[in-house]
């Protein structure tokens, strides 16, 4: 497959271990600008290590992560600064907070204005338009779908080059996961970058133009969305063929 002279995202012989148990092993990946990629595979694959690891919380043992040609950061901080946001499995919000004061946090990076926060959270809420009439909900008394579209928003709230999801469809009802992923495909229209990680093969060829298959922490098939829809592999155990 041709690879971009300098990718978006770069990830080279990544390794990573919880131990003495190697929980990705040697994975290559990359994502270019205005790209989607997905990344399907069974439970245990190593899928959200891949995707701590590609978004700074978890440093490899081995290999490198390159965000624009440059190391990713050491702080997390530093990665959001440098353009990368996370959608983490389990949202992972202040649940005592309400909606807007979880969406502004997604600024705490760096001394952005207040003005620029008030345009970047209308920006969100166009996006998802419930989170305009929950702003001032607690977001414990919110549906999962709901928690899911803020824990979106807040990444955004940074405006990020690359978005990275892991299971953003995980306990969503068929209704919001639509309307999560619909949105997700009118932000890869404007430009932003994706990296997600979907155990749903189908919704995630949806919205990709690439993909990989991770098993036992190793890719093991990768290729246009074609051409993992026609691969026997991944047609017998994710589509149902």
């Amino acid at each position: 497959m041709t690879r971009p002279d300098r990718p978006l995202l770069d990830v080279r012989g990544v390794v990573y271990r919880y131990g003495a148990i190697s929980a990705l092993r040697g994975v290559d990946l990359h994502v270019g600008k205005g790209e989607a990629v997905c990344v399907i595979g069974p439970n245990g694959a190593g899928k959200t290590t891949l995707a701590r690891v590609a978004g700074g919380l978890y440093r490899p043992a081995e290999g490198t992560v390159l965000v624009g040609g440059e190391p990713l950061p050491k702080r997390p901080y530093e990665v959001v600064a440098r353009g990368v946001g996370s959608v983490l499995e389990g949202r992972h919000l202040f649940v005592e907070q309400t909606v807007r004061t979880n969406l502004e946090l997604g600024c705490y990076h760096g001394n952005v204005p207040k003005a620029v926060v008030r345009e970047r959270m209308e920006k969100v809420m166009d996006l998802f338009p419930v989170l305009r009439e929950r702003a001032d909900q607690r977001t414990s008394t919110m549906s999962g779908g709901e928690q899911q579209m803020v824990a979106v928003g807040r990444a955004l709230m940074a405006e990020p080059e690359i978005l990275i999801l892991d299971e953003p469809s995980m306990g969503l009802s068929p209704k919001i996961t639509g309307e999560v992923f619909d949105a997700l495909a009118a932000l890869r229209e404007d430009g932003l970058s994706i990296l997600l990680i979907e155990q749903n093969a189908p919704l995630a060829f949806e919205l990709a133009d690439r993909g990989y298959l991770l098993r036992q922490g190793a890719v093991v098939v990768e290729g246009s969305i074609e051409e993992l829809t026609n691969d026997d592999l991944v047609r017998s155990a994710y589509l149902g063929a």
